[in-house]
């Protein structure tokens, strides 16, 4: 029953990042983004992602430069519910270029706001599916701009009773996540900062 479960929300999840045409199980074929690649222009064959950046797949664009696009999802969680997608083909945030997730999220400020404004909105969530774990079901790296209105019930998470972070868990947790960081030469700065979380 689990496993059905999970199928089942995997299948609504991608079928929202489909035109409404499309969203009818019979109709839905599975994109394997681990396909060949489009050398030319870093574009998976088969990625839905790729087929809409090349005019291919329909879409309804609100915003496109020369790194990105921002498209509406076409079955959203809720209306005006937004994808940034970079124009090039990268399975993962962790395969994301960090100039091109920088070029991507400066600009959710400017989307952010028109599409707050247009649905009346006067809150958004930045999501990022990244895992089939996390929810990502097409491997092609987006961002989520989900606009938000006071009382929506949109996330059942919402109403979870939080706890508080233990301060001797808190220090190993922020330890392990030191060891397992990879420094570039642009964070050295950053190397050899002890814990920043203050003991009272």
């Amino acid at each position: 029953m689990e496993a059905t479960a999970i199928a089942l929300r995997r299948l609504s999840l991608i079928s929202s990042h489909f035109p409404t045409h499309c969203s009818s199980s019979s109709q839905l074929t599975p994109f394997n983004c681990s396909s060949t690649t489009n050398e030319e222009d870093n574009q998976e064959i088969g990625c839905v992602f790729c087929l809409i950046v090349r005019g291919k797949s329909p879409s309804l664009k609100v915003y496109e430069d020369d790194v990105c696009l921002c498209i509406l999802d076409a079955n959203p969680l809720c209306f005006g519910h937004s994808l940034v997608i970079p124009k090039s083909h990268f399975s993962s945030l962790q395969e994301t270029p960090p100039s091109v997730i920088a070029a991507m999220c400066s600009k959710v400020p400017l989307i952010s706001s028109a599409v707050m404004k247009a649905t009346g909105c006067d809150s958004f969530n930045l999501l990022v599916n990244n895992g089939a774990a996390a929810g990502q079901v097409i491997y092609h790296t987006h961002l989520h701009i989900i606009p938000r209105k006071t009382s929506d019930c949109l996330w059942t998470s919402e109403s979870l009773t939080r706890c508080s972070l233990k301060t001797d868990e808190a220090l190993k947790l922020a330890d392990g996540i030191r060891e397992n960081l990879s420094f570039s030469n642009n964070y050295e700065d950053n190397k050899g900062h002890g814990p920043s979380l203050v003991v009272n």
